[in-house]
């Protein structure tokens, strides 16, 4: 892409009061961005209102300082930064079926994995969302599931937010071959900066072995309201959604809301009736979301041939059938008593007979063994291991 033209589209998408939808009128009608501004008003109106037509034929006065910012970005390291245009034959098709296409967009990531990840239909594709705010089981699920089906061609896609979609997004790192394009983030800001900070070696993995999108300029920060309305682009680029674990109001449910309107597939896993976590998740599988209770139960509706491997890994998700090895006959009744339902001290002091002192220590030993999670409020939580 040449500068004239880089402006010419940043100069449309700064210009206040078109949007989206008359961008894409407007396009339409008079080809690039650089023939619509060489247009009179009376033509424009034609196309969009007169106030419309108005802002148009003035130039923003930031347009300058994006150009140049956004040049610089660029050329700093061609190979892996992009901005992709809706008539760039690298744009993601799978938008383009959505209501509402960005009408441009910023990536990150090796030239290789962008032409990868659209040469492939969005059948390859499945986003994993999920709280901010998980147990430890569930981020435990969101690594499994994303490593698995990873392990079976699928690329990842997920918002780069704390808990289960980075968790997502490591699992789909971990399972990914070497070449595969392993996870898409799509952020709510610029790519000139990661947010949450906490996820900065993460994005850089990620733009190594994924792709990092976003339809924010350059400088954009973390605001509130860009977050749900990136969630449209996480379903519409997924063939389908699954909800590892979502409170009643969470942003997850949005995912799962639009990827329901572009008419794909929800998968929602079921946990605890108690857990807060597990009620948006719950209230989906009863709208109609398909209840999942392995990787494997998500590979079988995409029709993928399943490795004898990964079909016996699947099930790691899963509550243990069997009791873990290594452990003592009291470690073992009290994994029994706690079973899969948080549990307070008083509980499981009422389930066991055991004394204060005793049933700590034994708490803390079967948490350094991984066998329980600790969770805000003083409970505790059996893990399903795999």
């Amino acid at each position: 892409m040449e500068r004239d033209e880089l402006s010419g589209w940043l100069r449309l998408l700064l210009t206040p009061g078109v949007g989206s939808s008359g961008g894409r009128k407007l396009l339409a009608r008079f080809g690039l961005p650089q023939q619509i501004f060489a247009q009179s008003a009376a033509q424009l109106e034609t196309c969009v209102s007169a106030k419309q037509a108005e802002s148009l034929l003035q130039t923003p006065d930031d347009l300058a300082s994006l150009v140049t910012t956004t040049w610089e970005w660029l050329a700093h390291n061609p190979q892996q930064r992009h901005v992709l245009t809706l008539g760039d034959p690298c744009y993601p098709a799978a938008l383009l079926d959505t209501e509402d296409p960005p009408l441009l967009l910023y990536a990150m990531g090796e030239a290789h994995h962008l032409q990868q990840g659209w040469a492939r239909s969005a059948a390859s594709r499945i986003a994993v969302v999920g709280s901010r705010n998980p147990t430890a089981q569930g981020v435990a699920n969101a690594r499994q599931f994303s490593q698995i089906l990873a392990q079976a061609g699928l690329t990842v896609v997920s918002g780069l937010a704390l808990g289960i979609d980075g968790a997502s997004h490591e699992g789909a790192l971990d399972g990914a071959a070497e070449d595969q394009l392993a996870t898409i983030a799509v952020v709510g800001t610029g790519l000139d900066r990661v947010y949450p900070k906490a996820h900065f070696q993460l994005a850089h993995r990620i733009a190594q072995h994924g792709l990092l999108i976003s339809e924010y300029h350059l400088g954009t920060p973390p605001l509130s309201a860009n977050f749900p309305k990136r969630n449209r682009i996480i379903s519409g680029l997924s063939h389908a959604t699954l909800v590892v674990e979502a409170a009643l109001k969470s942003g997850s449910l949005i995912t799962a809301r639009m990827a329901v309107e572009q008419g794909k597939d929800v998968f929602a896993i079921p946990g605890s009736i108690h857990a807060p976590q597990a009620r948006g998740c719950h209230a989906l599988i009863k709208q109609g979301a398909k209840l999942v209770e392995s990787a494997q139960d998500i590979l079988e509706e995409f029709e993928l041939p399943i490795d004898p491997g990964i079909a016996m890994d699947s099930g790691a998700a899963r509550a243990e059938t069997t009791e873990p090895e290594g452990i003592s006959g009291i470690e073992r009744s009290l994994l029994g008593a706690l079973a899969f339902e948080p549990a307070g001290l008083d509980a499981l002091q009422a389930r066991t007979g055991l004394d204060t002192p005793t049933l700590q220590a034994l708490l803390m030993g079967l948490e350094l063994q991984g066998h329980i999670a600790r969770l805000p409020g003083s409970l505790f939580q059996r893990l399903a291991r795999g």
